[in-house]
């Protein structure tokens, strides 16, 4: 069926859909922005002939990336979405069926951590030409579900565009909720295959260009005076920069806040690198992978000042951190579900206008100089213990995890960029990295996303192709999504990756033996006679596997090794690999342990005296958890 609307703009709906994409930007403070960068796809029947050919018709205006793994697309827009400060991204088109469902992950990452990223999965049909088609779910209770409905609970805005003019609204809604500070995420277009490649006589006005404002609320006046009023009371205050302080591209607000203070700044991961590691009210990071500097000042904290952050688990420690009686939250932030959290008092605005206006509010007022001179001191205190675990050992042994990511520290200009997501490296990373630039570190763990290292490297570099970039990843997260490595190569994106070998899942391994699971199935071994994973490891060769996917691939078997192989790889020009196999912590000296509790609940009764041991100490730390209210 065609549908026709006098003087229209005749196309088929995914034409219009790539069309007004095309057209669509943002602007924030003077800057614009494209808003829909480029479009990443792998195309089957549900989206080949509609999407796709669409694709083909306005090459020349919609940059098209070959993806290999759905879900490795959407990590690549994410990873894009967020070194544009949120102000650009890409979209992410699929197949009905298996392409589809595999978006949840990226999706749900997306959503969890406030990034923007456009979904385009085909669907199946709208007119029911034959039931059920291929890849078809049928549901019994209801006739219009189809696996696409899975993306609904992981997306900010969800839509399923049966008819042609249904785009209009759809599309328009979809960009609102992509340009939102507050509210922005993972937003879902799902296109019935059949609805796809219908033409439309399509209305002019549609293609015309269109400017989405990224708003930056000012505080309202009467919350400015109560927050002000709260950090002249307090004696002993904390700001916690989360990730809206990068993603309002407040960083410089907030150096000058601390400055005019004296306030000292603890980071999330997310807000790691809000100030420079060398500035003098810098703390590091806090929470369970955080500082003894940053985890004892919250821990005597009267008033936490945070500033964009959601307040996860790990930043509080699972509830035990903030110990002071009468402690209590003021909370800067653009999205007011967040700003409510903790039972904090509000300072509901954008970042960078909230710590402005904060500032001048609070002229004149600074914190006493003991409680400067205490910070300063544990500070230099700790950066001792970080340079311990960076050169324990000798130069001609393998190198320990700590010592790997010492070796890039040293290596690393402001201008690199350090990406990671999942495993013990994120810990090391939050304790040990000297952030030298607002973007140099990017781990994602709102979603811990095993896989997410490779792509989001890939869609940092085509978003800042000048800036060195690098994708540390262990051996686990390696096996669960090297497959981009060939898009990385196909286009000549010189991402660096770093993979360490450690023969298994060493976080849960670490996190196993703690809980009183004796490591159990987090060891890549052969099976012992009696049956646990115990034996020699496994012959797997991940250097050999990454040159067979048609990267460069160095070996560094000692420290001496790594840093040659690690400043080879820094001048690389196209995608090249360090291989690297760690030793264990416990043989040499090397991170300093954690320095918070994090609640992963210990079975409650059990017969080995590991789990009776360990639920013991669980029920030493579960007695310290406070609901602040």
């Amino acid at each position: 069926m065609t549908r026709t609307q006098p003087g229209g703009v005749r196309l088929t709906t995914a034409q219009a859909l790539v069309r007004f994409l095309t057209r669509q930007f943002t602007e924030r403070d003077g800057e614009r922005r494209r808003l829909i960068g480029a479009t990443w796809g792998i195309f089957g029947h549900g989206n080949v002939a509609g999407i796709g050919q669409a694709l083909v018709e306005y090459a020349d205006d919609m940059p098209f990336h070959q993806g290999r793994n759905e879900q490795a697309m959407v990590h690549a827009a994410v990873g894009y979405a967020r070194q544009s400060g949120r102000l650009s991204t890409h979209a992410v088109t699929t197949s009905i069926g298996p392409g589809a469902t595999n978006l949840v992950t990226g999706a749900a990452l997306a959503t969890v951590n406030r990034l923007p990223v456009l979904l385009l999965p085909g669907d199946t049909f709208a007119a029911r030409p034959a039931d059920p088609v291929l890849q078809q779910l049928e549901v019994a209770y209801a006739g219009d579900v189809s696996v696409n409905d899975c993306l609904r609970p992981v997306s900010k805005y969800f839509d399923r565009v049966t008819r042609p003019e249904a785009l209009i609204p759809a599309a328009l809604a979809a960009m609102r909720v992509l340009t939102d500070p507050a509210e922005t995420g993972a937003v879902t277009l799902a296109l019935p295959q059949d609805v796809q490649a219908e033409a439309y006589d399509w209305p002019e006005e549609f293609f015309a260009e269109r400017v989405w404002a990224v708003r930056r609320p000012a505080p309202d006046p009467r919350e400015l005076a109560a927050a002000a009023d709260a950090v002249r009371e307090a004696r002993r205050p904390l700001v916690i920069a989360g990730g809206g302080v990068h993603h309002s591209a407040a960083e410089d607000a907030l150096r000058e806040f601390a400055d005019a203070t004296g306030i000292p700044v603890a980071s999330t991961q997310a807000g790691k690198g809000s100030l420079r590691f060398d500035h003098p009210a810098d703390v590091g990071g806090i929470g369970h992978t955080g500082t003894a500097t940053a985890n004892e000042l919250a821990r005597a904290a009267d008033l936490v000042i945070g500033v964009g952050t959601r307040y996860s688990d790990f930043t509080t420690a699972s509830g035990t951190l903030f110990e002071r009686p009468g402690v209590r939250f003021l909370n800067l932030n653009v999205a007011p579900f967040d700003g409510h959290k903790m039972a904090g008092a509000t300072l509901i605005a954008d970042a960078r206008a909230g710590l402005g206006a904060l500032t001048r509010e609070l002229r004149g007022h600074r914190v006493a100089g003991d409680y400067t001179a205490e910070y300063t001191g544990d500070k230099a205190r700790w950066e001792q213990r970080v340079d311990a675990a960076y050169h324990a050992g000798e130069p001609d042994v393998r190198p320990t995890q700590a010592q790997v990511v010492g070796a890039l520290d040293e290596l690393v200009t402001e201008d690199d960029i350090v990406i990671n997501a999942a495993g013990s490296l994120p810990g090391d990373l939050h304790k040990l990295w000297r952030a030298r630039s607002a973007r140099q570190y990017h781990v994602e763990y709102g979603y811990s996303c095993m896989g997410y290292e490779i792509p989001a490297a890939i869609g940092v570099a085509l978003a800042a192709p000048e800036r060195p970039v690098w994708a540390l990843v262990g051996d686990g997260t390696y096996l669960m999504n090297p497959t981009e490595i060939v898009t990385a190569v196909q286009e000549n994106v010189p991402i660096k990756v770093v993979i360490l070998q450690n023969h298994g899942y060493a976080s849960i391994g670490g996190l196993s033996q703690a809980v009183g699971a004796e490591r159990f199935g987090t060891d890549y071994r052969f099976r012992a006679p009696d049956g646990t994973y115990s034996e020699g490891p496994l012959p797997v060769d991940l250097a050999a596997n990454a040159a067979s996917l048609g990267m460069r691939v160095l070996r560094a078997k000692t420290v001496r090794d790594l840093r040659e192989a690690l400043r080879e790889a820094r001048a690389a020009d196209r995608p090249t690999c360090v291989y690297v196999e760690t030793e264990t912590a416990d043989t040499v000296s090397g991170p300093p342990p954690a320095q918070a509790w994090w609640d992963v609940p210990v079975a409650e009764t059990a017969n080995r005296v590991s789990a009776v041991k360990a639920r013991e100490e669980y029920d030493r730390h579960v007695a310290a958890r406070r609901r602040h209210l």
